[in-house]
This record gives structure tokens, C-alpha cells and sequence, in this order.
């Protein structure tokens, strides 16, 4: 008997759909309740029922599996995804003690130096971006980030 492609199946489809060479005719295949395999012959428009039938059963597993959460849902659970979460007061006054002394540590270095770390890291320049606007070398500029960088862990660190 020659199968038919095998797809994915629900728990609750109790039947396979094949093809039978030597006979040229369409099995249904489904054991029953007493663990017996049972093969029935069946006519073109009943396997194309029965295929139609699972065709269709395999496109809403596919949207299940696709589109339904499949897992519990709790308040901790919704709140550890989600997208604005709300900030404890702790959390934010420390985000605010780090970025105030972040702030103090930039306005200690050159005004190069805070000039290109502003446009690294606020602005999303590259050092070539940089480079060009302010005429130098790609080299010189990541040296000054570097060295600024190297400056500011300095100062957060005491």
C-alpha cells in the first residue's frame, strides 16, 4: 500500500488515507477501541471527502499552533512581557542617580571628546560619518572615543 503524504495530525484523527498499488483502490486505515486495524476500501469520493476533511483539519492546527497562546495566562506572566513595564521607584531613581552622575562625568571631558560621544552614541553616527564631518582621520576619532570612554569608566568607578 502506497501512503499518502504524511501530515501533521490531531490527537483525535483516528484514520490514515493510502493507496493501494496492486488493487488500485484508496484505503482508509483506523484502529478501533479494541486496538484492531481495520482497512476499508473506499470509493474516489469518499478518500477525496476524507482528504479534503484532513486537509482542512491540518489548516486549523496550523492556525492553533500560529495564533493561540499556549501558555497559562497570569498577571506575572503578562507582566514579565510586557512592552512599557511599569518601573519600580527604586529602579527609576536609581536610572536617575546613574544618569545624573553619567551627565557630570561627560561634562569633564573635552569638548571634542563629548562632541564625538555624542554623535556615537546619541546621534547613531559611524567613526567614518564622524570622520568626514569634522575632517579627520576614522583612526583619531575612535581614539578620542576610546579614550573618552576609558575616561568616563574612571569616574563612575570612584
Amino acid at each position: 500500500m502506497v501512503k499518502i503524504p504524511v501530515r501533521n495530525k490531531d490527537k483525535y484523527n483516528p484514520y490514515t488515507l493510502g493507496y493501494d498499488e496492486s488493487n488500485k483502490t484508496y484505503i482508509v486505515e483506523f484502529v478501533d477501541n479494541m486496538k484492531v486495524i481495520h482497512r476499508v476500501q473506499v470509493s474516489d469520493k469518499i478518500y477525496e471527502a476524507f482528504n479534503e476533511f484532513e486537509l482542512e483539519d491540518v489548516s486549523q492546527i496550523h492556525k492553533y499552533q500560529k495564533h493561540i497562546e499556549h501558555n497559562e495566562v497570569y498577571e506575572e506572566t503578562l507582566n514579565a512581557r510586557a512592552i512599557n513595564k511599569p518601573i519600580s521607584v527604586e529602579d527609576e531613581v536609581e536610572n536617575n542617580v546613574m544618569t545624573e552622575i553619567l551627565k557630570n562625568a561627560i561634562n569633564t571631558l573635552s569638548l571634542v571628546q563629548k562632541r564625538r560621544i555624542k554623535m556615537y552614541y546619541f546621534e547613531d553616527m559611524t567613526l567614518k560619518q564622524i570622520a568626514e564631518l569634522e575632517h579627520c582621520s576614522i583612526m583619531s576619532v575612535k581614539e578620542s572615543l576610546d579614550s573618552g570612554i576609558n575616561k568616563l569608566r574612571k569616574i563612575i568607578k570612584n
